[in-house]
């Protein structure tokens, strides 16, 4: 069997394997998603899945990764919106809408936190909900820094999500998702109006204004040493806490 023959092979039996894990796992849930059953369904030796994955973890991440990413390339095609705040609420209801639609791949990527072990897949929502947190800061208006308004929006969207998969679809409340998101926005960022209020003069403003020159402060062209631009990160980072 020439080589080429071989890595067409073995690609093919990748692949099955994945679509036989993710059958599986949308039927029956992660105890569907066993050894045996898996290679019955690809129609390989057990062997063959320890082979590529690892072990079954390997695989169901893999699985998750690849049900993640074909997910947001079905849902993230329009062009994203100019309003920063606007695209983090977008991002917010694809969030909801990918567990609600792969409740078991939601499940597989969250369900089952263990430090250390986060999921390929969870991780690259993480990233993503990073980046727009990130662009959000460069206009001005987060109120606190990206790490930790990245934390809150994170945690909120997990457990409003996991929330409505644990009820029936006919007994959801449809303004869960809608008064979280909401509240959160209004704790971690600001209305281009609201500069002009009470509320965010003082250590609001302030804080502000250092969370917005930490986010940019990468494209900076000063004369920093690498340690003193650490320090100055790390001084406007105690400037943002007073918010918190």
């Amino acid at each position: 069997m020439s080589e080429t023959t071989k890595n067409k092979t073995k690609t093919s039996s990748r692949d099955r394997i994945v679509r036989a894990a993710a059958e599986l796992l949308a039927e029956g849930g992660r105890d569907a998603v066993t050894t045996r059953a898996v290679a019955a369904a690809a129609g390989v030796q057990a062997p063959t899945i320890y082979r590529q994955f690892g072990d079954m973890r390997g695989l169901l991440d893999e699985v998750a990764s690849q049900g993640f990413a074909a997910y947001l390339r079905k849902k993230t095609s329009r062009e994203r919106e100019e309003d920063p705040v606007e695209e983090l609420r977008r991002g917010w209801d694809l969030h909801i809408e990918f567990g609600l639609a792969n409740p078991a791949l939601y499940v597989l990527m969250y369900g089952n936190p263990r430090p250390g072990a986060e999921s390929t897949a969870a991780l690259a929502a993480s990233e993503i909900l990073h980046g727009l947190m990130q662009r959000v800061a460069e206009a001005g208006r987060l109120r606190i820094d990206v790490e930790h308004a990245a934390q809150m929006s994170y945690a909120a969207g997990i457990g409003v999500t996991l929330t409505l998969l644990g009820s029936a679809p006919e007994d959801r409340d449809p303004a869960l998702s809608h008064a979280t998101r909401e509240a959160i926005l209004g704790a971690i960022t600001m209305d281009e109006t609201d500069e002009a209020t009470t509320k965010d003069h003082g250590p609001w403003r302030v804080a502000n204004r250092a969370v917005a020159l930490k986010a940019i402060l990468p494209e900076a062209r000063v004369a920093l040493t690498p340690g003193e631009r650490a320090l100055l990160s790390e001084w406007l980072g105690r400037v943002a806490d007073t918010a918190r």
